[in-house]
């Protein structure tokens, strides 16, 4: 699929050296179609990084996608320059009174921190109420889906004896499901958290499904009936090196830190990591932006609900 990004965005080069086809907005200006309007909150702290992670799996359908970057107004990141911010970056005071096929809620380096000791969280919780009627479905990440299960359901975090650090096998529970068609029986996810949500919480809210989940990681993926919320735990659009980049950070810091499990060929880092994931991520965009973003999306976003 093509997508849509600015001209000067860094992830255009990126995509375009990986034979990704990527539209940018004076040739899309060309185009008589309707593209899907996807934005992205983005509250990780690389944000250049993550910005090319998931235009890179947007970008694999037949759907034309235009990408909106947005970030909270009251937080001024550290690892992303400012100039980048400006040029790229709305606020949602820029876009609350527009409509969205879909949003996607990244995860933040937050999760210890109880929510509403983050800084962003009353404007992120008026995101929140705002997507459920500007919004045909939103896909929250990790962080951003515990934030989510909270908001909207009650359901907090549980704090983990040790971090959640590496690639897990996962299953399917709920096969009906179309966000995971065509999955194999087992696939691969990365993860990296130091909470959790348990299953028993997530049932007894009685409005959610559980999609998909790991003996190790725990509930991956889960889903109201009609597709507009989803929440996954894990990182599939993690690169092959984020994980490492991680590891190294806290290893050269001094900071307690394991071997990520199922990254390196025999745990040892010294080698490449092994990529695992990368099919399973690719599917899991295709199946959210096709089934559950452009297959029930209204033409009129105006109409939506």
């Amino acid at each position: 699929m093509p997508i849509r990004i600015p001209n000067e965005l860094p992830a255009t080069q990126t995509l375009t050296n990986e034979n990704i086809f990527v539209m940018t907005e004076t040739r899309a200006m060309t185009q008589d179609i309707r593209p899907l309007k996807i934005a992205l909150l983005n509250l990780m702290p690389t944000k250049i990084d993550t910005e090319t992670q998931l235009a890179r799996l947007l970008s694999n359908t037949p759907l034309q996608v235009e990408l909106e970057l947005i970030c909270p107004a009251g937080h001024v990141p550290k690892n992303t320059p400012q100039e980048h911010m400006l040029a790229f970056y709305k606020h949602f005071a820029d876009i609350r009174e527009r409509n969205f096929d879909g949003l996607i809620i990244t995860g933040a380096p937050v999760e210890q921190m109880p929510f509403e000791e983050v800084a962003y969280w009353g404007e992120l919780c008026e995101i929140m109420e705002w997507s459920k009627s500007h919004v045909h479905s939103t896909f929250h990440i990790c962080w951003g889906a515990q934030a989510g299960l909270y908001y909207h359901y009650g359901i907090n975090k549980v704090p983990l004896p040790e971090k959640m650090f590496g690639v897990f096998p996962h299953v399917v529970e709920r096969r009906s499901n179309m966000l995971f068609r065509g999955f194999d029986d087992t696939f691969m996810v990365p993860h990296s958290r130091h909470t959790t949500v348990l299953r028993e919480d997530i049932e007894r809210a009685g409005c959610l499904k559980i999609l998909a989940s790991s003996p190790e990681a725990g509930v991956y993926a889960m889903s109201t009936e009609n597709g507009r919320q989803i929440f996954i735990t894990g990182h599939s659009e993690y690169d092959p090196r984020t994980l490492e980049k991680e590891y190294l950070r806290d290893k050269n810091a001094g900071l307690p830190i394991a071997v990520p499990k199922n990254y390196y060929p025999d745990d040892d880092d010294t080698q490449p990591p092994k990529v695992t994931w990368r099919s399973c991520a690719n599917l899991l965009y295709s199946n959210w932006l096709n089934y559950f973003v452009y297959q029930t999306t209204p033409y009129d976003l105006g109409e939506l609900k």
